[in-house]
């Protein structure tokens, strides 16, 4: 009996020692591989505590096959990129239409680390002078409205360093939008999704898009009266728009960030 006991102590000793072996030997170690790689495996415990074939490739987190020290040894990498550039001129004169930026992939990612996003977003603007400099003589029309953030982008000074017309702002009450104001899910249309019908929203008048000499944007309302009905398209999809009712002029706006916007 004596004899059966030790050789049972040694026979457990064995494989705790070999399970310890096995777990400090690290299965993925040197073996990290990118993408779906068949030929990137060991035999080493996964991570589903079977001890067998198993794999360090990227793939192996969907197929779940992956070695028990996958994450430790081969650490998921995300996307990084570079700043955006700097925001393109209006891609056409005299009328709304887009601005361009673009960044680039400085490391792609790796071992199921974050996916890149978007290399270019596009945002609604409006250029006031033509092709040879000179002003464009815009016609009357609806208001042309985007995102609260196009102002912040808006230059404050003149080339002088002179302060420019701080402008002022309109409120107005939303009457009726077009259900395509909500179905876009580019970047530069997520703004629209906050234009809702019976809300107050604020429009903010201000350089470039203030008219010369008369201190108005276009259709803003300041002419018409509290019961006309006004329209007003959103710059970066001609398909949002619809009409709302002037309620005052103001100084500066009160109304919340996603309700705030800005004449183009």
């Amino acid at each position: 009996m004596m004899g059966s006991s030790v050789e049972l102590v040694c026979a457990l000793l064995v494989i705790y020692t070999l399970g310890k072996n096995h777990l400090v030997s690290g299965g993925c170690s040197g073996k990290c591989c990118r993408g779906r790689d068949m030929s990137c495996f060991t035999t080493d415990w996964r991570m589903d505590r079977v001890y067998g074939t198993c794999y360090c490739d990227e793939s192996c987190i969907r197929t779940k096959d992956c070695c028990f020290d996958y994450f430790t040894v081969c650490p998921g990498q995300d996307c990084a990129m570079n700043d955006w550039s700097f925001w393109s001129g209006c891609t056409k004169f005299c009328q709304p239409s887009v601005r361009v930026r673009v960044r680039r992939i400085e490391q792609e990612p790796t071992n199921s680390g974050e996916p890149c996003p978007s290399l270019e977003e596009n945002a609604g603007c409006m250029e006031y002078r033509d092709h040879q400099g000179n002003h464009c003589g815009l016609d009357s029309g609806p208001a042309f409205i985007t995102s609260v953030e196009f102002g912040k982008a808006r230059p404050k000074h003149d080339s002088y360093g002179n302060p420019l017309d701080p402008g002022f702002c309109v409120e107005f009450t939303l009457e009726s939008r077009t259900p395509h104001c909500t179905v876009e899910n580019r970047p530069h249309t997520l703004w629209m999704r906050y234009i809702a019908e019976g809300f107050k929203v604020c429009v903010t008048c201000e350089p470039p898009a203030i008219r010369n000499n008369s201190r108005s944007c276009q259709g803003d309302g300041q002419e018409s009266s509290k019961e006309a009905l006004l329209h007003w398209q959103a710059v970066g999809n001609p398909q949002c728009r619809g009409t709302w009712k002037k309620i005052q002029k103001t100084q500066q706006c009160s109304c919340p960030p996603q309700h705030s916007f800005v004449f183009i």
